[in-house]
């Protein structure tokens, strides 16, 4: 079987590539990317994966835009964060889904089942993507963080965290009164957990609140400069690629 994985933490991407191939030895990674753009660019060229598993929300936005800009026949496996409506919605449509973290034995019941599956999945039996991407691009998210600092738990609200960053590996979370705590998860999976219409990842080490954005302004390299009420260890910088679709998330209110 001819797989492709869209997945851009790479941690989880490299653990599920090691899963599959262990999992059926006979499979083929065809490719690993990262973002909308890199898997648009690779699925409108030559390639024929017999299935993908598929992150829903990366880096650039949900993988759901890449179903508008390329034809889709094979099966997907989506991989999330969420445990509400969408996953009966995928998984009445014939596509199986893998709860973030996931293990050995979430993947190895996907692929049982894609394989008993495969009738199902032929172009006409893809989920009704468009309504997909109206419920998943306004969630409600997760309305608290469960921290640990000095030898105590305690609950952070979510509309009171301003900022999450990477550093060291280490996912943070700041506070609009600049208190920080560490978390567990990874940034990517914390991004799936948020409003999608609160939040915005504006690139691989940040992901944002819209209360906490003070300005913005045109950088080197026409990438974006943004500033935040809170102070952040290093410049906020959004890239070319990504300032069309931030902007969009901006006006979006």
């Amino acid at each position: 079987m001819n797989i492709i994985i869209i997945e851009d933490e790479f941690r989880a991407a490299k653990a599920l590539q090691s899963l599959i191939l262990d999992l059926q030895p006979n499979s083929r990674i065809l490719g690993v990317y990262d973002s909308i753009e890199a898997s648009i660019e690779a699925l409108s060229m030559d390639i024929k994966p017999d299935l993908i598993f598929m992150d829903i929300q990366l880096s650039d936005g949900l993988s759901f835009e890449i179903f508008k800009a390329v034809e889709i026949t094979c099966p997907v496996v989506f991989c999330t964060a969420f445990d509400q409506y969408m996953l009966d919605a995928f998984k009445s449509k014939g596509v199986d889904y893998v709860l973030k973290p996931f293990s050995r034995e979430d993947i190895s019941e996907a692929l049982k089942k894609v394989e008993e599956l495969k009738k199902f999945f032929q172009k006409n039996e893809l989920p009704d993507l468009e309504s997909l991407l109206q419920k998943i691009s306004q969630p409600e998210g997760k309305s608290s963080f469960l921290v640990f600092k000095n030898q105590k738990y305690t609950s952070v609200l979510t509309e009171n965290i301003a900022y999450f960053y990477i550093h060291n590996e280490i996912t943070h979370l700041v506070t609009f009164s600049r208190e920080q705590f560490q978390l567990t998860q990874p940034l990517g999976q914390v991004a799936e957990q948020v409003s999608g219409k609160q939040f915005f990842r504006v690139n691989r080490q940040y992901l944002v609140n819209f209360k906490a954005i003070k300005e913005m302004e045109h950088y080197f390299q026409r990438k974006i400069l943004v500033t935040l009420v809170v102070d952040t260890p290093e410049k906020l910088l959004i890239n070319k690629e990504k300032t069309h679709s931030f902007f969009t998330w901006m006006e979006d209110r």
